[in-house]
């Protein structure tokens, strides 16, 4: 097993993509959409060469999308067809139970529910339009964005905040009022019980 980020040159249908995550924040999936719906027509390909889709070679030669949940998922529901992926590595000769086996040790799949809870690999969605919405992965998306903590390599860290989120809101606190469900959340960002969280920037008194 090789671990080379080698581009694909040709085209892969979006629909043969697999995830490797239950859910995504639909508000950051509808930014999306409307930054492709603005984009000038002539620029969509250049900016799908700029944007390659990272993926691991799975069983059965299957692949598997290891970042950018929320642009494929964007870009499936704008009705784009074909996408370039970068093979990241190539895990072929493993069985079903040894691939996620092994993607769970590297910290490159999150089986977690819109409930935060843990569930089997097999209620992964086999398909990208198979994502769910977890309206704190929305507002941990957006609580980065204002500056409520640091972007960071830790994988799947703004599931973390979201985690962090849910146990401290009520999720109809974000669906009925976001803007003020925002407000909150930047305040309990900054706090102490927060620290633990990769980016976190709260203040540090002498």
């Amino acid at each position: 097993m090789v671990a080379v980020r080698e581009p694909v040159l040709h085209t892969v249908p979006l629909i043969e993509l697999r995830p490797t995550q239950i859910t995504v924040g639909m508000r950051e999936v509808q930014a999306k959409q409307k930054s492709w719906q603005q984009q000038a027509p002539k620029k969509r390909a250049e900016f799908l060469g700029r944007h390659m889709i990272p993926v691991i070679r799975g069983p059965k030669d299957r692949l598997y999308v290891l970042d950018h949940h929320h642009l494929s998922l964007a870009l499936h529901n704008e009705g784009v067809e074909n996408v370039l992926v970068s093979a990241v590595v190539d895990l072929r000769t493993l069985s079903k139970d040894e691939f996620w086996v092994y993607l769970d040790n590297r910290a490159w799949v999150h089986p977690y529910d819109a409930s935060g809870r843990r569930r089997d690999f097999e209620d992964i969605p086999g398909k990208i339009s198979g994502l769910k919405d977890d309206p704190f992965r929305s507002v941990a998306g957006e609580l980065r964005r204002i500056g409520g903590f640091a972007k960071d390599i830790t994988p799947f860290s703004e599931f973390l905040w979201a985690d962090f989120l849910r146990r401290r809101m009520k999720r109809g606190q974000i669906e009925k009022d976001f803007t003020g469900a925002l407000e909150r959340t930047l305040i309990l960002a900054k706090s102490e019980d927060a620290r633990y969280l990769p980016g976190w920037c709260g203040p540090n008194p002498p």
